[in-house]
């Protein structure tokens, strides 16, 4: 299986031989301020102990952490919504390496704002056979250090492709996560956390099993 940051880079290089200079700026532009924030040094680390959550699934129902934890280890996937194909990408990857993580006795779930609706056609689209939890308001992206909201001049460069953010979440606020991968030990402990400033960066499946595989051993 390809390499999933080797997919999300050709993403990023068909994007750059289609879409007009200018335009690539916006993104570029959005990426660096974002990045000169601090905030990927302020996500929740390694060593925490990660906040307790209950939210619903793209059926209505809760989905408790307590209760995915008492099953085994959790690998939590923040994504910015279906509009985003790195997101999807990743969303896929996962899926593909789901079986592995279930013989392993881990469990996988992936929180984004949208709305439940916008997280049943992303579950049906992508044939996803984990949880699409939604996040209102980012509420939970903030506990873990993820919350940032859109600058106003890319929110005119979303409106202009047609990506309707407070549609997709169903509220106002242009917050999203910083797309991010967590590992959550049975005892709530992060043992594994990474995010980044930059949406066409993402860390490898694999990379962030290691240490759940290593708890296997």
């Amino acid at each position: 299986m390809a390499h999933l940051q080797d997919q999300l880079d050709l993403i990023t290089e068909n994007t750059r031989n289609l879409v007009q200079p200018e335009r690539l700026a916006i993104s570029d532009r959005a990426v660096e301020e974002l990045f000169t924030t601090g905030i990927e040094q302020h996500i929740l680390p390694v060593g925490a102990k990660a906040p307790e959550f209950e939210l619903p699934d793209a059926t209505g129902r809760t989905v408790r952490s307590q209760d995915l934890l008492a099953l085994g280890p959790l690998v939590i996937n923040f994504f910015r919504g279906r509009w985003c194909p790195y997101c999807v990408t990743e969303l896929e990857a996962w899926r593909d390496l789901y079986p592995v993580v279930r013989e392993q006795g881990g469990l996988v779930v992936a929180i984004s704002p949208q709305t439940q609706r916008q997280s049943d056609f992303t579950a049906g689209h992508h044939k996803l056979p984990f949880p699409l939890l939604t996040d209102f308001e980012c509420q939970l992206a903030s506990q873990f250090g993820l919350m940032y909201s859109v600058p106003d001049y890319q929110r005119n460069y979303y409106r202009s492709i047609l990506v309707n953010i407070p549609f997709v979440n169903g509220e106002e606020s242009w917050r999203l996560p910083l797309p991010a991968t967590y590992v959550v030990g049975q005892d709530g402990t992060v043992v594994f956390a990474e995010a980044y400033a930059d949406f066409r960066v993402r860390p490898e499946p694999e990379e962030v099993l290691a240490p759940l595989l290593a708890r296997q051993r």
